[in-house]
């Protein structure tokens, strides 16, 4: 996520992290948050990459100096029954082309390299939500609203408790999300 970041600020502003860092660090008299940021939109330097280089200069959350099985193991800590639905999900998601997975604080997002086209939350001890981003289709049946479950233009999801619910349909439906994102 922060190679990502980080090269949207060199399109953004033509300089990398490092670069603003030091940059940064000359301004001496920057010395909380907000006076960063006001400084930081002054010289266009807005959104995640704002964001970005907040973190650099006062420190990263735990949850992302964590790894990423450190981030798995802390979302399916007291649900390790689920942990195979998300395997299942990445398995069969990594049959339809190139895919990456990024491990989140409290869910796993799947994106082809133009954008996420689903994400698996353990939403509750018995049950992962498998959101689905399916422009121009509307909740019904088994699509359940999924505004809530992850960003990234999801607006779906499937409520998933075993393997088994990971059916033809699932299926069918994760790899149209995929589909339409690449």
């Amino acid at each position: 996520m922060r190679t990502s970041i980080g090269e949207r600020l060199v399109r953004q502003t033509g300089h990398d992290v490092a670069w603003w860092n030091e940059r940064i660090a000359a301004q001496g008299a920057i010395g909380d948050e907000e006076s960063l940021r006001r400084w930081l939109t002054e010289h266009g330097v807005t959104g995640y990459q704002q964001m970005l280089l907040v973190m650099e200069r006062f420190g990263y959350p735990d949850h992302l100096l964590a790894s990423s099985e450190e981030l798995l193991d802390a979302q399916y800590h007291d649900r390790p029954q689920l942990r195979p639905i998300l395997d299942a999900v990445v398995v069969v998601a990594g049959t339809f082309g190139p895919i990456d997975i990024q491990a989140r604080k409290t869910y796993t997002t799947l994106l082809t390299p133009r954008r996420t086209f689903a994400a698996v939350r353990p939403t509750t001890r018995t049950r992962v939500d498998l959101a689905l981003r399916l422009d121009g289709v509307d909740p019904g049946g088994r699509l359940l609203d999924g505004r809530t479950t992850a960003g990234g233009g999801i607006n779906l999801r499937i409520a998933l408790a075993s393997v088994d619910d990971l059916d033809d349909e699932a299926v069918a439906l994760l790899r149209r999300a995929y589909d339409a994102s690449r």
